[in-house]
């Protein structure tokens, strides 16, 4: 951990397809790095950029795109930076590297051993049933998207929890690819729905989504389920209670 007082900050700039062996050479670095025990590093993707060559490139500039930008950024003791400069001097044979004089003037970290709080939800565990719909960002149901009508039926139902996941590359039944470009956005990405609840009422609820599909598939999986309920405040709770008579 660091500590109030001198540290240097280190800023590595480079392309993202910078190859390091086998890898990109940011994730090398990183790699490096957290092998190394530094107190911390951040791997950001600028959204402009230009080096030597003055050439722009940014995620508009269909040309450069393999070229974007990536910094690298870690602050660590003086020491440490300079034994660590070395290999990063070697590793990094297309970009740039600098090194700041910085001052710390407050470091903070949590103390893992610290012991946790108790009491702070209530546990529910029991068995239940999982259900995953998988369909088509397109599909429509009554003018609105598919999976919407699924969530608010569900919801009606008052199903216990369901989540809509968007996909960035799948097919179907019918062998058709669906998959995100960069310049060409796909209107039919696959969507999942997982929902979970009491077995009987997964059940209640398939059969009244099942109608409402035309190409698609329902899984079910048996599971155990762990649910957490935050423990309100007694402050809240006084709140809550209804005015007595």
């Amino acid at each position: 951990m660091l500590h109030k007082g001198p540290a240097k900050k280190v800023g590595i700039f480079l392309n993202e397809d910078t190859r390091y062996r086998l890898e990109p050479l940011w994730s090398a670095i990183f790699t490096f790095l957290r092998h190394k025990q530094v107190a911390g590093a951040i791997v950001s993707w600028p959204r402009m950029g230009f080096g030597s060559h003055h050439q722009v490139h940014s995620p508009v500039s269909e040309g450069s795109l393999e070229h974007l930008p990536v910094v690298v950024e870690f602050i660590e003791t003086p020491e440490r930076v300079d034994e660590l400069l070395p290999t990063l001097y070697d590793m990094v044979t297309d970009g740039l590297i600098e090194v700041h004089d910085v001052n710390i003037v407050k470091s903070v970290a949590i103390d893992k051993q610290a012991p946790k709080a108790a009491n702070l939800h209530d546990r529910i565990q029991r068995t239940a049933r999982l259900m995953r719909i998988f369909l088509g960002e397109a599909d429509q149901w009554h003018g609105e998207p598919l999976y919407d009508a699924i969530v608010k039926t569900l919801r009606m139902m008052d199903i216990a929890g369901a989540t809509v996941h968007r996909g960035i590359l799948g097919y179907g039944a019918r062998g058709h690819e669906h998959k995100e470009r960069f310049f060409h956005l796909s209107k039919d990405l696959p969507i999942l729905i997982s929902v979970i609840d009491e077995a009987e009422r997964i059940v209640r609820a398939a059969e009244a989504i099942e109608p409402m599909m035309e190409d698609g598939l329902i899984v079910f999986s048996d599971v155990e389920m762990v649910r957490l309920i935050r423990k309100l405040p007694k402050e809240m709770l006084s709140h809550a209670e209804p005015a007595k008579s």
